[in-house]
């Protein structure tokens, strides 16, 4: 009889496993031949086999197929580095404040929920702070749901800050949060940890580089490391701290910003660059008065922005 359980942490051929019968972390090795197949990460779902009688060692006989996965691509060695799997939202963390709101990152960011297939929130933090001078936030707000993503409105370090500006709040996302597991991303300074804190009720302590499980001891992460936050599960990974797009295709980064591919098809030529001076460009085209026509136009800008970031990578590079 085999028991379904999730890998935390791993480390070379040794996976900490969580039972999902009782909760307990066992750790345990995996046959050769899976490790031949699959390489192993972080929240993948596996099926665990006991130790025989007076042993201790467990054995991952089978893993579940995946959701989705968190990786890069690795052209110079054609192969995809994993670095977590089955995410259920990918939390995008900005500030109001200091460092200030770049709407660039999150598009970047939305890039990457886009092409690895998990849904994204985006946070607005340090709203206590907000003044609304560097940036509108209702006008975010309204592209973002344009984008079909969530937004919430909080301040991790004041815990009776009601929204003001938007509908959705700190009591919102925990609650959206029950049974799932996160990933985070943002700027260094728009406040990660004290809200992961915070939502977590102190679960979770996230500690320059440590992710410290209150009560439980410390586990410095060097790859990626999945916390049982009760309710809601967190992956912390340095491996997905950097948002370069590099590694994606220029056909690849358009397929992620859907809504410019979508409108590109209007232009008059296919090979269109979107410049000022393009004949028959949609874009250009638009009256940039109207408030539906500057959402459009703040996409076109972001795409520009990262489109000569990215390269020419061949076709083997596929979606896990």
């Amino acid at each position: 009889m085999t028991i379904l359980a999730r890998i935390f942490r791993s480390s070379k051929r040794h996976f900490d496993c969580q039972r999902s019968d009782n909760k307990q972390i066992v750790t345990a090795t995996a046959l050769a031949t899976l490790l031949k197949e699959d390489h192993l990460v972080v929240g993948d779902w596996v099926e665990l086999s006991p130790p025989p009688p007076g042993g201790e060692e467990w054995k991952i006989e089978k893993v579940v197929e995946r959701t989705n996965a968190i990786f890069r691509n690795l052209p110079r060695v054609q192969k995809k580095s994993v670095i977590a799997a089955n995410v259920d939202v990918l939390l995008v963390v900005t500030s109001a404040g200091t460092p200030a709101y770049k709407r660039g990152l999150v598009d970047r960011y939305l890039v990457r929920s886009e092409y690895w297939g998990i849904p994204a929130y985006v946070i607005f933090n340090k709203m206590d702070l907000y003044d609304g001078v560097e940036f509108d936030i209702t006008f975010e707000a309204e592209r973002l749901k344009w984008l079909n993503v969530e937004c919430f409105e909080v301040s991790a370090e004041d815990g009776k800050y009601q929204p003001k500006y938007l509908v959705q709040g700190f009591r919102e996302l925990s609650d959206k949060l029950k049974g799932k597991t996160a990933i985070l991303v943002g700027h260094s300074g728009v406040g990660k940890s004290r809200l992961i804190t915070e939502l977590s009720e102190g679960k979770i302590q996230l500690l320059s580089g440590e992710t410290n499980r209150a009560n439980k001891g410390s586990h410095t992460t060097t790859w990626a490391e999945l916390v049982d936050g009760e309710k809601f599960a967190l992956i912390d990974s340095p491996g997905i701290r950097s948002m370069s797009l590099s590694d994606l295709t220029k056909e690849e980064l358009l397929q992620s910003f859907s809504d410019v591919q979508e409108f590109a098809t209007k232009c008059k030529f296919s090979t269109c660059t979107h410049d000022e001076n393009n004949k028959g460009c949609f874009f250009q085209q638009l009256d940039k008065t109207k408030r539906e026509n500057e959402l459009i136009l703040s996409r076109l800008e972001s795409y520009k922005r990262v489109q000569e970031e990215v390269a020419d990578i061949p076709d083997w590079l596929k979606k896990p």
